[in-house]
This record gives C-alpha cells, sequence and structure tokens, in this order.
C-alpha cells in the first residue's frame, strides 16, 4: 500500500482512465496511478481542492478551445512565443493531472496532441535566436526555461504516457524528452556541471525524465553529475547552496525560486528510491529550507535582497508546492496556515492532505519569530539576523543582511539592512533593475542599471568607501568573503546583531550593531544603528539611508538646489543619483522626520565631526527610465581615517485622513548621545516624559567579560557584549 492509501479508502471512485493499452513499464512513475485517484466527494469536499481543481479545469479547458498552439520560437522574455510555450506548459502539466483525477479522455488527449506537436519541432530547433549572454536555450531564449517547461511538461506526459500507443510513447520519448533531457545535461555541460540555481532546474528535469522514461542513465546523471563522482548534481546542489539553517545562497527571492525544483524532484525521489533517504538529507534541510522560506517574508512577500523582484510573496506556484510537499513529509500544522493565507494548493495527492487537513481545522499559526539563518554549507559564511516585534502582518521586521555575495546574482551590501513597519516597507532595498518578461524592457531581461546601480554598494544601507562598491564591484572576489556574525541575542529587552566586514574595501574594518528597541507607550520598536569604521589611510566615507515617505520636518539648515538638479557622481551608483539638498547637522539638530502611510518615523543622527547630509533622489543618468524614483538620504565625512555613525529610527504619531486629525508627530525623544569608552559604545535616549535609556555594546563578544562604564555620573556594570539600562524620570 502506497503513503497515499488513504485517497482510496472507503470511496466511490471518479471513473478511472480507460488503460487498455497499458504496456509492462508505462505505469506512471511521478504521481503514480494510486496516488492520483481521488475521488468525487474528496474532490469537492474540500474547498480548497476543490476550487484548484475547477481552477485547473478552467484554465485547460481554454487551452483546448484555442487549440494546439506551439510556435517556432523567436521572442524573448513577455514575447508571444515566449508566452505561448510557458502556457503549453502549463495546460500539459494540468491536463495529465485532470485526466488522472477525473478519468476524461479528452485531457490526455489534448496533451497527447501537444506533445507529438513538440515531437515535430523539437528535433528541428538549434539556439533560441534571441539568446544574448545567457546560455541559450532551444524553446526559450535561455536554457534555464527550457528546463522549467521539462519539469512541468514531463509530469503531465507522465500522467497520461500508459493510456499512448506503443508509437505514440516512443514518438515523444525519442522526439521531445530524450533529447531534452540530453540537451539540458551533456548539450550544455558547463550549465549542468555547476553549483547554481539553474543547474538545480536542469538535474531536476532531467532526473524526471529518467523516472518516467525508465532511464537509470539520466537518473544517475541528475543525482550526481555529468561524470557520475557526486561533484555536481542535485545531491551536490543540496550540499553547497543551503546552509544548515536552510537559508539559500542567492538569498530569499531566489530562494523561493529554487525551491520548487528542490522539493519537487526530492518528492519524485522518495517515491522512486526511498532508500535515498532525501528528506533526511543533512539533516532534512529541504524541509528546513521550506519554513525558511517562509520566515524570509514580510507580510507574505521576500525580503527583497540580491536580484530580487518586490512583488514576489508565498502566492507562488513554487511555494504552493513547497507547502503541500513539506506537509505530506512533516505534517506539520503551522504549514496549513500558510496554504490557508496563500487561499490555493496543488491539484496532487500532497494538495488534497493539505485541503483535508485545513477543512478539518488542524491549522496551527506558522512561528514567525526573531532569528538568526546562518549562511554557506558549514554556516560559517555570515547570515541573515531577521528581528521581529511580533508575529503579525503589521508587527516591525528589522532585518540585518550579513550575509555572503551569493555568486552572480548577489549585490554589494555587506552589512545592509531593511525595515517593515506598519504594514509597509520604510527602510528599503531596491532589489533588481528588471521588469520581469516586460518585452519593452529589454526583453524581460536583467537591465544595464541592475549593473550600474541596484547591485551597487550606494544603492544599500551600508558603508561606502570613496564612491566605490565592495571588492571593487567584483562579484567573483565578493563570493570568497563573507561578513563575520559577533553576537545575536533576542530578549524582550532588545535584538541585537552584531557583525563585521573585513575585505570589502582594502584596509577597512567595519562593525555594525543593530538594535531592535521596544520601549512602552512608542508605537514601535526603535532603531539603534552603530557602525564603526577602522581605516589604514584617510578616505571618503558615506553611509546611505533609503527610505520611503514623504519628508515633514528637517531639524538643521539645508542648501537646496532649486535652479538645477546636480548629479552626486561618475561611477559605481553615484552616476544615478540627483542632489537636492545638502546640509551640516549639528550633534542637536541632525533629524529628519518622514510620514508613511499613517505613521511618522525621525532619524537621528550623531555623525562623525565635519560630516554633512545629501538628500537626493534615484533616477539620474536614466533615458529610457528603468530606475524607480526613490529618495535617500547620505551621511558623509571625508578625510577620516576612523568614523562612527550612531543612528537612532523613531516610529511615531499617527495621520488620520478621514478625522484630519494628527497626534504625535513630533518625536518623543529629547535626547541621544553617544560615549565611546575604553571597551565599549554607551548611547543614551532621553524621552520627552523623562525617562532614559542607556545602551552599552562592548568591542568584546565575550558573554563572560565584565564591563564597567560612568555615563552622566551612573556607573554601569555588565557582562556579555550588550546590555540596556532603563532609568525612570528623576533617576
Amino acid at each position: 500500500m502506497t503513503r497515499f492509501a488513504f485517497l482510496l479508502a472507503g470511496s466511490a471512485l471518479f471513473v478511472t482512465p480507460a488503460l487498455a493499452q497499458t504496456a509492462p513499464g508505462t505505469q506512471p512513475t511521478l504521481f503514480r496511478a494510486s496516488e492520483m485517484a481521488a475521488t468525487a466527494k474528496d474532490a469537492t469536499a474540500y474547498p480548497l481542492f476543490n476550487a484548484e481543481l475547477k481552477r485547473v479545469r478552467r484554465e485547460v479547458d481554454k487551452a483546448i478551445k484555442a487549440g494546439v498552439i506551439v510556435p517556432q520560437p523567436k521572442d524573448p522574455g513577455g514575447g508571444y512565443t515566449h508566452e505561448q510555450h510557458k502556457r503549453n506548459y502549463t495546460a500539459i502539466y494540468g491536463a495529465g493531472l485532470l485526466f488522472r483525477i477525473t478519468g476524461e479522455q479528452r485531457y490526455a488527449d489534448f496533451a497527447k496532441a501537444e506533445l507529438l506537436e513538440y515531437a515535430k519541432l523539437y528535433p528541428t530547433l538549434g539556439n533560441h535566436p534571441a539568446a544574448s549572454d545567457q546560455r541559450p536555450g532551444r524553446l526559450f531564449w535561455q536554457s534555464l526555461n527550457d528546463a522549467v517547461w521539462a519539469v512541468y511538461a514531463v509530469q503531465g506526459y507522465d500522467a497520461i504516457r500508459d493510456s499512448l500507443s506503443a508509437a505514440d510513447r516512443a514518438t515523444i520519448d525519442d522526439k521531445v524528452f530524450r533529447p531534452m533531457a540530453t540537451f539540458l545535461s551533456a548539450g550544455q555541460a558547463e550549465e549542468f556541471d555547476q553549483i547554481h540555481n539553474h543547474a538545480t532546474w536542469a538535474c531536476a528535469a532531467v532526473g524526471m525524465i529518467g523516472y518516467t522514461l525508465r532511464d537509470k542513465d539520466f537518473v544517475e546523471v541528475a543525482l550526481k553529475g555529468l561524470h557520475r563522482d557526486g561533484k555536481f548534481g542535485f545531491l551536490a546542489q543540496i550540499d553547497q547552496l543551503f546552509s544548515p539553517d536552510g537559508y539559500y545562497v542567492e538569498g530569499p527571492y531566489y530562494q523561493r525560486y529554487a525551491m520548487l525544483p528542490f522539493v519537487l524532484f526530492a518528492r519524485f525521489i522518495e517515491a522512486n528510491q526511498p532508500e535515498q533517504k532525501i528528506f533526511e538529507h543533512r539533516g532534512g534541510v529541504l524541509l528546513k529550507a521550506i519554513r525558511t522560506s517562509i520566515q524570509t517574508t514580510y507580510d507574505g512577500f521576500f525580503f527583497p535582497f540580491n536580484d530580487a523582484m518586490p512583488d514576489k510573496s508565498l502566492k507562488t506556484d513554487e511555494l504552493y508546492q513547497s507547502v503541500a510537499i513539506g506537509y505530506e513529509v512533516t505534517k506539520d500544522p503551522a504549514l496549513l496556515s500558510i496554504a490557508q493565507w496563500q487561499g490555493r494548493t496543488v491539484l496532487t495527492p500532497d494538495g488534497l492532505m493539505v485541503a483535508r487537513d485545513l477543512a478539518a481545522g488542524k491549522a496551527k499559526p506558522f512561528p514567525f519569530a526573531s532569528q538568526f539563518l546562518s549562511d554557506g554549507p558549514k554556516g560559517d559564511m555570515g547570515g541573515l539576523a531577521i528581528m521581529r516585534s511580533g508575529p503579525s502582518d503589521t508587527d516591525q521586521v528589522l532585518v540585518a543582511k550579513n550575509a555572503a555575495m551569493g555568486m552572480g546574482h548577489g549585490h554589494f551590501d555587506k552589512l545592509n539592512w531593511i525595515l517593515y513597519d506598519n504594514g509597509h516597507a520604510i527602510v528599503t532595498d531596491y532589489g533588481a533593475a528588471r521588469f520581469l518578461n516586460v518585452e519593452s524592457k529589454d526583453g524581460g531581461r536583467y537591465l544595464k542599471e541592475n549593473e550600474s546601480w541596484a547591485k551597487q554598494t550606494v544603492a544599500h544601507n551600508t558603508l561606502v568607501v570613496n564612491e566605490t562598491s565592495n571588492f571593487g564591484g567584483k562579484w567573483k572576489v565578493g563570493d570568497k568573503l563573507a561578513p563575520k556574525q559577533l553576537f545575536w541575542a533576542s530578549t524582550p529587552q532588545a535584538t541585537v546583531s552584531t557583525a563585521e566586514m573585513v575585505g570589502a574595501y582594502p584596509g577597512v574594518r567595519y562593525r555594525r550593531t543593530l538594535i531592535q528597541l521596544p520601549v512602552d507607550g512608542i508605537e514601535s520598536p526603535m532603531i539603534v544603528d552603530l557602525l564603526d569604521v577602522t581605516g589604514d589611510k584617510p578616505a571618503t566615507y558615506d553611509l546611505p539611508l533609503h527610505y520611503a515617505g514623504q519628508i515633514t520636518a528637517i531639524g538643521f539648515p539645508l542648501q537646496s538646489n532649486t535652479a538645477e538638479r546636480p548629479v552626486l557622481g561618475k561611477a559605481a551608483g553615484y552616476q544615478h543619483i540627483w542632489v537636492d539638498a545638502t546640509g551640516t547637522p549639528t550633534a542637536d539638530n541632525g533629524a529628519i522626520t518622514w510620514i508613511n502611510d499613517n505613521r511618522f518615523y525621525t532619524y537621528r543622527m550623531i555623525a562623525p565631526a565635519g560630516a554633512s547630509v545629501i538628500l537626493g533622489e534615484s533616477g539620474a543618468n536614466d533615458p529610457r527610465f528603468n530606475l524607480r524614483r526613490e529618495p535617500l538620504l547620505i551621511e558623509r565625512v571625508t578625510g577620516a581615517t576612523n568614523a562612527q555613525f550612531v543612528n537612532l529610527l523613531e516610529p511615531h504619531g499617527n495621520y488620520d485622513a478621514g478625522e484630519e486629525k494628527t497626534t504625535a508627530s513630533n518625536s518623543r525623544v529629547k535626547g541621544f548621545a553617544h560615549v565611546r569608552t575604553n571597551d565599549a559604545d554607551v548611547v543614551t535616549i532621553k524621552l520627552a516624559d523623562g525617562r532614559s535609556i542607556t545602551l552599552a555594546i562592548a568591542f568584546s563578544a565575550d558573554a563572560n567579560a565584565a564591563h564597567s562604564a560612568t555615563v552622566d555620573g551612573r556607573k554601569l556594570d555588565w557582562k556579555d557584549h550588550f546590555a540596556r539600562f532603563d532609568a525612570a524620570k528623576g533617576n
């Protein structure tokens, strides 16, 4: 009995497919017939599965009505032929599942007709005519898309293959899937034998084709690489692309994208070769990766680090599949609450299990929490420090990106940070400069501004030295170096991350402590940011902050550029920054307030002596309007060897547009000071109501080291890297 035998227990089946032509060795290997035999009662009894059944029916019926359309490949991403081939693999996949579930022959007939048409086209194809600098595909402009096509289409084919005549099977086997698997593996050996998400998709495609065609060679190559020595292939991808915590090397956005081939192929390895114990591999890292994918979101949207689009959420097929497969393996009820939020599942036995148990009320809230996710195969390449003030969609989330480069999709943003609050992005990351699948924008590819702006260090919230980017803008250099996480702690008093970067700039070491500080009576936690820079020679140090909102108040005088709009620099992203105003704040007036939706944010700066502030906007030298126009400020000090930037971000107040009422639009902080002792930085925040909060950050991260400081006549003693001292009014 299979692990999906519950689908067959005590129920009347749909009309099962006629399998009179079934030949030995043709039964489905991916979704076996018994696994797919859902009952009519089950298919409609559980709302989530019933809705998916109706949705897939509508889409496939629409494709059947349109007829078989298999065009000669011509267009790049977003173009007609590109989109039609995407529609086709979706239709083949859906038709195969519908055939297995409903037994309606028309679905098998349509999938067969589509694949037979591809059997005419595919042998005639060479490299795609719209291929550029990417590895060319045949159906698509890059071979990655060919692998995606194969992953989906082979599932649909596997579902109908045993119903076909021997001649049709041979035609589709030998003219579509076998040559496609050969092309995706030996035909592009450099793409296949590497550690990268492109190779992951290719391994999954070749392996799933191998199972369907009963071709052990394809399966072995998929698992162990072209030389079958384990240096590459699917198992090596699992070993080298994930940290022990399940964090994916290219960041959350690409973790989302890569999850589907990882968990889908793993599910079929488990079904066909259970002795591999694939879901136990590396301590169950693939299951950890599903949960980590979810943890790296705010309100369901992925943190937009590296080459990321800001509009990608958990409502995507990769995560519908991942949640369903993860739930089938683990029975973790927290995954059900994610499926409920997604509002979708998949038309598979895994999806039926999710829908059934969700309808039975088994869901539990997903445990969103502050946590540090290590990066690198051994967990020693820095990581992502996630600080959450609570589990809800509007609770504050601060994320310190102390992670590794992330290969070619990584950005030069060592010790970068972002902030979400009140349901919005407040301190932002640009993500990628790309209009995905928008043909008019360079065929939907990455734009040249992705290199000239989005990847550059000044486009992020971290240190820039002499208007240059980390590692001289060379990602292969950066891929060998990573920040070191020195301290991480999350307590009711504060959540604290301290990390250090060496090697991003020659002769420069910088350390950053970010503190999420809850304060009674304040709408959301304050954020304290302490950046300490040590250099070997005088330099210009810039600290950008990219924020979302409209400025309502500035505490220091400005020199505004009203007649013309100068550009800040000439290269490394500076050529894309308009300068709107400059000013020189003092220790007493270095504050800027902006409003986002109905909440105010005051950013207080204790900049190095002689520092200036630049207020600007992205979009200069952008004749094709490829960049979003977004505000930023830069704290700049010139001619310094060492420098400390100490900043405080305070959420406060409320603006009610309906009532035309504003409360607490002025900061509740009346004093912000920084003192450096012989072994610690001490920051004091004085509130308007007379309370004060003192934070002590030791240079050492030794938990047993004792520290002492005297600030404003008050003696402070503590152990460990961080301590908080509160004082009431008058104390």
